[in-house]
């Protein structure tokens, strides 16, 4: 048995990953990346750089992506909880425009994984959370895009509840819609 359950969802490529917890009265351990199992499962990404960011409820972060230098993402909650979204912006795809969205958190120790030429977001539901991701390119800022949060278009359904105050960046403000 792997270290991983792989879970493919309605868009070819994007996967969820479930790791193997070992836990006791001490505490747990898990890996949570293990390039030989990645590929075995279709993951053949060799990432290059990891971010971690922490953000309070109702943050909005995306939805973003690289135009040139497209970067595939491993994503995970190590605090809190999001709901993180998935958007296919690949040419040609079947599934253009669709998006997949997942709830991570702390507990359930899920990973989300986002090929390239996807845009890539998510909303903070917990109080705080902290969120860590790797990414297979580097970040170029001068080749940043991205698209408009609640793009009619794609139409996200974002878990926003009514005590939620949605917290946007300026530039998250003016991204463009799909169309």
């Amino acid at each position: 048995m792997g270290k991983f359950n792989f879970i493919k969802t309605d868009i070819d490529g994007v996967v969820i990953i479930e790791p193997t917890v070992f836990g006791d009265d001490r505490g747990y351990f898990m890996e949570t990346y293990n390039y030989n199992e990645f590929k075995e499962n279709g993951i053949d990404n060799v990432f290059v750089q990891d971010n971690q960011s922490k953000s309070r409820k109702g943050v909005l972060r995306g939805l973003h992506f690289q135009k040139t230098f497209s970067q595939a993402k491993l994503v995970r909650v190590i605090k809190g909880a999001v709901f993180d979204v998935a958007v296919d912006l690949r040419e040609g795809s079947a599934t253009y425009g669709k998006w997949v969205g997942v709830e991570l958190t702390a507990e359930n120790k899920r990973q989300f994984f986002i090929p390239k030429n996807f845009a890539h977001g998510f909303l903070v539901l917990s109080d705080e959370a902290e969120f860590v991701y790797k990414c297979d390119d580097f970040y170029h800022p001068e080749d940043e895009g991205g698209l408009l949060w609640n793009d009619p278009t794609v139409n996200v359904q974002w878990p926003i509840t009514d005590d939620m105050e949605i917290l946007l960046s300026e530039k998250d403000k003016k991204n463009p819609t799909l169309k």
